[in-house]
């Protein structure tokens, strides 16, 4: 067993739109992100959708406006960076309904990487991936409600965040054996600046259940992380490769961040790698550390997560004028107050999920100007110019 290991996540991958094709590009990734992929001994990937040569069969898939999948050809980029652990517990894993998430698991099993998070049963879904190292460690995948559909105990699907008893035993069951338990969440509000508060209170009750590391994406977003003595929460890894055009009409969307863990039974210490997608020669590139990645403890999150909800809020005005622009081109603020505090709005989980009838109360707060008070200039300075 060794007594260090260094593992290696990464934000969002999604070989379609703009990105469709490059996975056979062997100058896709600058030299600098290979190398820094290669020098760890384990790769978690967050694969976002199916790798399926099928269309979407409809039955089990998640209805999104957005659907991803990506040609299985895929799986020959992954092997070649060495990812040895997928994590396909996110959104559109069942893009493609049942045949989608099938070939995905035969694909990784063909590519002997360890799938994450989600399987064809809640048993598989829930399972942790063991490794050696480290004194052991444990890894647990989950994904919010209701877009990562749930599996059950004869449904293919993802391990849910909100399944907070199974959680626990999982996460009681890893510190028994391994020194390490890190949670892989995919969750948050996309193209937030820093978690709602919901989101920071679940991912800090998963470090309260024995947990001791959280690395989440989702968002599409850098976002901030959080060191809480020994332990640790990385909010959002942004995007690794990915690039479409409703990822092109919000901020931030073209930045993401390689974060090694370095692992003895002792300690942690991380080390991030900046990257961009060049949207010249769509490219992945190093770049300059993005100013929101820095570490937000609670006084300072108190001072800030009223600008954070400002930022949310415009941001979802944006998406809103993309996905519906006949309804929110030219929509008022009572339009967009009526949208957000619809009872049934679409992916709404009432105070875990999208509730705007929380963010948007909070993002008023900003006018207080609260966030003036912080020390943290780079990530006001940060969330200020998206506004």
């Amino acid at each position: 067993m060794n007594s260090e290991t260094h593992l290696t996540f990464t934000g969002d991958i999604g070989f379609d739109k703009y990105m469709k094709g490059r996975e056979g590009d062997e100058d896709l990734l600058s030299e600098d992100i290979t190398s820094f992929l290669k020098g760890s001994d384990h790769l978690i990937v967050n694969v976002e959708g199916p790798l399926y040569d099928g269309t979407s069969s409809g039955a089990g898939s998640a209805g999104s406006a957005l659907p991803h999948s990506m040609d299985p050809a895929v799986r020959f980029f992954l092997k070649r960076i060495n990812a040895d652990i997928w994590n396909i517990c996110n959104n559109h894993i069942m893009d493609c309904g049942y045949d989608g998430i099938k070939s995905t698991l035969e694909y990784a099993k063909q590519c002997n990487a360890m799938p994450l998070g989600a399987g064809m049963s809640i048993s598989e879904a829930s399972a942790p991936v063991i490794l050696d190292g480290a004194g052991g460690i444990g890894l647990i995948g989950v994904g919010y409600q209701r877009a990562c559909r749930k599996a059950d105990e004869d449904t293919p699907g993802c391990f849910s965040w909100s399944d907070l008893d199974l959680i626990r035993q999982k996460i009681e069951s890893v510190k028994r054996t391994c020194r390490w338990c890190i949670i892989v969440a995919h969750a948050g509000e996309e193209f937030t600046a820093l978690p709602s508060p919901y989101t920071r209170d679940r991912y800090i009750s998963y470090l309260e259940m024995g947990a001791d590391i959280v690395v989440a994406h989702h968002p599409h977003v850098v976002n901030n992380y959080e060191i809480f003595g020994d332990k640790a929460v990385f909010y959002s890894l942004g995007n690794f490769i990915f690039d479409t055009d409703y990822q092109r009409s919000q901020f931030g969307t073209q930045y993401g961040i390689l974060l090694k863990l370095c692992l003895n039974e002792q300690s942690f210490s991380f080390e991030p790698m900046p990257l961009m997608v060049d949207r010249t020669t769509e490219r992945i590139i190093p770049c300059d550390l993005p100013k929101i990645f820095a570490d937000v403890p609670a006084a300072e999150y108190e001072k800030l997560k009223g600008l954070a909800a400002s930022v949310l809020i415009a941001n979802t005005k944006r998406q809103l004028k993309y996905m519906r622009p006949e309804d929110f081109k030219n929509a008022t603020e009572d339009d967009f107050i009526r949208n957000f505090f619809e009872p049934l709005r679409s992916g709404r989980v009432p105070g875990e999920t999208l509730d705007m009838q929380i963010i948007y109360p909070l993002s008023l707060t900003a006018k207080d100007e609260l966030y003036k008070e912080s020390s943290l200039t780079g990530v006001v300075q940060y969330m200020l110019s998206q506004l």
